[in-house]
């Protein structure tokens, strides 16, 4: 996810094709995204109490959680975000895909808040200061869980973003504390709004 015109048409059909379609250059497969779907949606119910019936997917590329998404909720109402002109054009209308990055998404009409929040295979690509912007919107708009998947400096990842620019976990924590969020394990955070739902033993702390 990028601001930059050049950088959203770097993220064209040939680079979707190298690491989401191409069995021998993929990252993640089509098992693995239904997975953390089921487990985004859970965690999110769980603390609702109820089902999920939206979601914001910020960083979405093509769309490809949504396929997940609606496998396990059909009645779903999914909004995608991507900085990509590529995935935009051809999937925006039927995936309900907006043009945007971080450094948008109070400009790009997003609803007040979304019962789940998914960040997946994005963050790490920010700079911090977009990063740092993204997480001030996001925050409030967070009605059950967001799930924020963050690399740190001592995992294993395979990918072409900056590995250089990696941070330890307990910095990627100080900053999503600073900025509302409630790490409650595996990724999923409680906003500012749903906070008081987790017990003590839920909450997860360094």
């Amino acid at each position: 996810m990028k601001n930059n015109p050049i950088e959203g048409n770097r993220y064209n059909r040939a680079y979707f094709d190298r690491w989401y379609r191409n069995p021998m250059t993929r990252v993640k497969s089509c098992a693995g995204i239904r997975r953390k779907a089921a487990l985004a949606l859970s965690v999110s119910e769980y603390y609702l109490e109820r089902p999920v019936r939206t979601v914001l997917d910020v960083g979405c590329g093509e769309g490809n959680w949504l396929s997940a998404l609606r496998s396990l909720r059909p009645r779903i109402r999914y909004t995608g975000v991507d900085a990509s002109n590529y995935a935009v054009e051809r999937f925006g209308r039927k995936r309900n895909i907006h043009l945007g990055s971080f450094a948008t998404l109070e400009v790009i009409g997003l609803a007040d808040q979304y019962d789940l929040i998914i960040c997946s295979d994005t963050l790490f690509y920010l700079p911090i200061g977009e990063l740092e912007q993204g997480l001030i919107s996001l925050a409030p708009r967070t009605a059950g869980v967001a799930f924020l998947e963050l690399y740190t400096d001592q995992d294993s990842v395979i990918g072409d973003f900056p590995k250089k620019g990696l941070r330890s976990a307990s910095w990627h924590h100080k900053l999503l504390r600073n900025h509302g969020f409630l790490s409650v394990g595996s990724h999923c955070y409680l906003g500012p709004k749903g906070q008081d739902r987790a017990m003590e033993m839920e909450r997860i702390g360094l």
